[in-house]
């Protein structure tokens, strides 16, 4: 979970990620590690930027071969 997604946003101040959308993700995050765990796999879940969180997780593993991931595309 990135801070950066709870704070307002640039335009309006408004919050990107509000109190029912937070549940909602938490709830899903909830249902798919169960889900994964029930077929013999895990998740994990992490709080902080992903460029930090990412780095250290490749550092604890030591043998990661390859990294994929999406940007969210932004306004300006």
């Amino acid at each position: 979970f990135d801070p950066r997604h709870y704070l307002g946003t640039h335009c309006y101040g408004f919050p990107k990620t509000g109190p029912h959308r937070l549940r909602f993700l938490l709830e899903s995050v909830k249902d798919l590690r169960e889900t994964l765990k029930k077929k013999g796999s895990t998740l994990v879940v992490r709080k902080g930027k992903p460029e930090d969180v990412v780095h250290d997780l490749i550092s604890q593993l030591g043998s990661v071969s390859a990294v994929a991931f999406h940007e969210e595309v932004r306004e300006i």
